[in-house]
């Protein structure tokens, strides 16, 4: 029998608490600040304690100037959780994200996967990542595209239509932009006839059908509840009861019903074999086992709801800069109208003509280089054994990413001038400009890089030419600064311009 004298009586337990309360998060406390393996790493104080600091930026929509500022003050490695860094060394691109890399996609990415099986971007098991980008890659690779560009000649036909309506007035070209390419809604116009060859309508009316505010809503909720994915599966068991509580139940509800719709609606209507719906189809009749009904309707899904995201972002950054700095926006006309007179630019601007543009083409890397859609890291999680990243060994289990926003400021091999807009430094002949589409991260990088990369770069390489080519563009207050918002994409307002057609003589 346990002498009664090494029991704690119930008062005594009672009196334990307090001092139990008190000790437990101080030696939390020295833990995170002295003894983790990360604790040498600087950053922000509460960051090192608690992921609730993530959660607030991410709600708070600034991560992107945040990490900005971070890594000005604490240099290469920034610890941003209590188990998280942030990294800006550039040798550090090839170790996390490189080919053949083992380090695997971190948990937020499970908020976005839900319980889905068939999802490109989130996945986070590379065997299962790398069967299902076979499956796709060759629907998204460049030379299958090309057959898709009538779909986009006929948005941008749709697009100078209705600028013409609107000239002399002072328009939300952003708002326009999202239209055209379908940034955050479902219903798009160049996504909705290159996915199932239809109009959604969208520029024919002028606005959305309140889709944008839910596409908004689910990137928010994701972005912050990502950083505590345990939250997130409570409130998944708790969906029953509760109801939904979290605009990225969207994803796979609102968003996912209308790609379900559209999939049903195209069996009753003829469509083109050209289009990516035709292509998935294929692919689910040669492949049965692996292409199944869910991954059509998956990967619909995911080309609604990112894949002109970054076109809409990107479309935006070209345009406000070019714009914020007419002497670039002056270099670009000339080439356009050289290449107009020499017979070699059609309208809408064909893609191959504008591969051929070097301003162009040197302008939407710089945009994008300033302006990453993209304006959160890329987490990633070291694998077992530990892995050494730019000259440091990090333990197993540690989250590690880069950001493009910073990646891109980096003097070395940007220059001192990095927050400058200046196409140049990308033209051929400067000695930096191999160097920096190296560590170009608008895009992403190795075997998880944007599968919808070169749909968005066709996209933009037609329509921005095309654009100034009709019309003469102007800011309506070029001193005023637009604003930004990060949501894991990062957002953007007041790209505010006035149109007035240009007399063209063929």
């Amino acid at each position: 029998m346990v002498s009664s004298l090494l029991v704690p009586t119930l008062s005594q337990a009672s009196a334990l608490l307090p001092l139990l309360l008190l000790v437990a998060p101080l030696l939390y406390l020295v833990y995170q600040r002295r003894l983790h393996p990360l604790a040498a790493h600087p950053g922000p104080f509460w960051a090192s304690l608690t992921r609730l600091w993530m959660a607030k930026h991410s709600w708070d929509g600034d991560m992107h100037t945040t990490m900005i500022a971070l890594h000005a003050k604490h240099g290469p490695f920034v610890r941003t959780g209590p188990n998280e860094l942030s990294v800006s060394d550039l040798s550090a691109i090839k170790t996390i994200y490189g080919a053949g890399s083992k380090f695997r996609k971190s948990d937020w990415y499970s908020v976005w996967q839900g319980h889905r099986k068939f999802d490109l971007f989130a996945e986070r098991d590379e065997r299962i990542h790398g069967e299902q980008r076979r499956l796709l890659s060759r629907m998204y690779a460049m030379e299958s595209l090309r057959g898709l560009e009538p779909f986009v000649d006929d948005a941008v036909n749709v697009f100078l239509d209705n600028m013409r309506q609107r000239s002399h007035q002072v328009i939300d070209l952003g708002i326009w932009v999202q239209l055209f390419a379908f940034g955050k809604a479902p219903p798009s116009y160049v996504i909705g006839e290159i996915t199932f060859s239809k109009r959604f309508g969208f520029m024919d009316s002028g606005r959305d059908d309140g889709s944008f505010e839910e596409i908004n809503g689910a990137l928010k909720s994701a972005c912050w509840i990502g950083q505590m994915p345990a939250l997130y599966w409570l409130h998944d068991a708790l969906m029953p009861y509760i109801g939904n509580r979290l605009g990225i139940a969207g994803r796979d509800g609102y968003i996912r019903q209308f790609a379900l719709r559209e999939i049903a609606a195209r069996q009753d209507r003829p469509g083109n074999e050209q289009d990516m719906l035709s292509k998935l189809h294929a692919t689910q009749k040669e492949k049965p086992l692996e292409m199944d009904a869910n991954a059509v309707a998956s990967t619909a899904t995911s080309n609604m709801f990112a894949g002109s995201d970054t076109t809409a972002i990107s479309t935006r950054a070209i345009l406000y800069h070019l714009l914020k700095n007419p002497p670039c926006l002056a270099t670009l006309l000339a080439e356009i109208a050289h290449r107009r007179a020499q017979g070699l630019l059609s309208s809408p601007v064909k893609f191959a003509e504008a591969e051929q543009m070097p301003y162009l083409q040197a302008a939407m890397y710089e945009a994008l280089r300033l302006h990453p859609a993209v304006g959160m890291s890329l987490p990633r999680t070291v694998p077992a054994g530990g892995a050494t990243v730019a000259g440091r060994h990090l333990p197993a289990g540690t989250v590690v990413g880069a950001n493009a926003w910073v990646l891109h400021r980096d003097r070395e091999v940007f220059g001192d001038d990095v927050e400058a807009f200046r196409p140049e430094r990308w033209m051929q002949g400067e000695p930096s400009a191999g160097a920096m589409k190296r560590f170009f991260f608008a895009f992403g990088a190795g075997a998880r890089t944007c599968i919808g990369r070169n749909i968005s770069w066709m996209e933009m390489s037609k329509l921005i030419p095309t654009l100034f080519m009709h019309y003469d563009l102007e800011l309506s207050e070029p001193e005023k600064e637009w604003t930004t918002n990060c949501w894991w994409f990062v957002m953007q307002e007041g790209l505010n311009v006035k149109m007035s057609p240009k007399a063209l003589v063929d």
